[in-house]
């Protein structure tokens, strides 16, 4: 799913207060950042909203201070809905627009050290595009302090190529959802042509795996990505199948990644 974050302008002020459009999730924060968090935490939430308890956790405040912020809010002609009952809480109207989202210098160095330490990301290609593209539309005080964060930043540089040369290849495979032909070599060496339906890449004790639907075996099977000699992608698309219908609960040390 893309997400593209833009830089925008201030918004309008409350009192003396101006709404900053430079906002992270620090553990403490002053009232104009919280103000912005609250706006950028509905509109991620989307049509279900947050409770005042929920923003409360989220921000470390006390649901009155949720509450006093909300008002505070929609005195600036912010379109916040109120939903009453047990279940209740606050929703975004989805029809008004609003300010783009924007990113902190600290942010983008956060996106910059993780792709440095893990550089057998899957995508890591479209992270690091992604990437270019946020600090190109920062402002100029916002990517020095990026910069600035970077330099005091110092990763071990990594003693061999982070991935196998075919790791572009089962990105696409598993983003597009086609059919995958590749040659494997199993613990022993044997080389074998393997035709798949590519379901997830997983990363589990210490390597990577590409989980598909082998036609050969006529089964689902866990690949190591570092025995794949060589692979090409079809153009045929492949069934839409559910990881935990085909390979159960994943391992203990691994997780489905969740985006919020």
């Amino acid at each position: 799913m893309p997400v593209v974050i833009v830089m925008g302008r201030v918004w309008r002020s409350i009192g003396a207060t101006v709404l900053s459009p430079s906002l992270g999730h620090p553990r403490s924060v002053n009232r104009t950042e919280r103000l912005y968090a609250i706006v950028e935490e509905l509109r991620a939430a989307g049509p279900a909203g947050r409770t005042g308890a929920w923003l409360a956790r989220r921000l470390e405040v006390s649901t009155r201070t949720i509450k006093r912020d909300i008002d505070a809010l929609l005195q600036t002609g912010i379109p916040v809905w109120a939903q009453a009952g047990p279940g209740g809480g606050y929703v975004l109207n989805p029809a008004t627009s609003l300010p783009p989202l924007t990113i902190t210098g600290a942010e983008a160095a956060a996106i910059a050290v993780a792709l440095a330490a893990r550089p057998t990301l899957p995508f890591v290609l479209d992270a690091r595009s992604a990437l270019t593209k946020v600090l190109a539309v920062m402002p100029a005080a916002e990517r020095e302090r990026a910069e600035a964060i970077a330099r005091r930043l110092w990763l071990r540089v990594p003693e061999r190529p982070p991935r196998p040369a075919v790791a572009r290849v089962l990105d696409e495979a598993v983003r597009r959802r086609q059919v995958l032909v590749f040659r494997y070599s199993d613990r022993d060496g044997t080389i074998s042509e393997r035709t798949v339906e590519p379901v997830a890449l997983a990363a589990t004790h210490g390597h990577w795996y590409l989980l598909a639907w082998c036609r050969l075996r006529q089964g689902p099977r866990w690949f190591r990505t570092d025995r794949i000699v060589s692979a090409h992608l079809t153009t045929e698309p492949a069934p839409d199948h559910d990881a935990t219908t085909l390979f159960g609960t994943p391992p203990d040390d691994t997780r489905p990644l969740r985006l919020r």
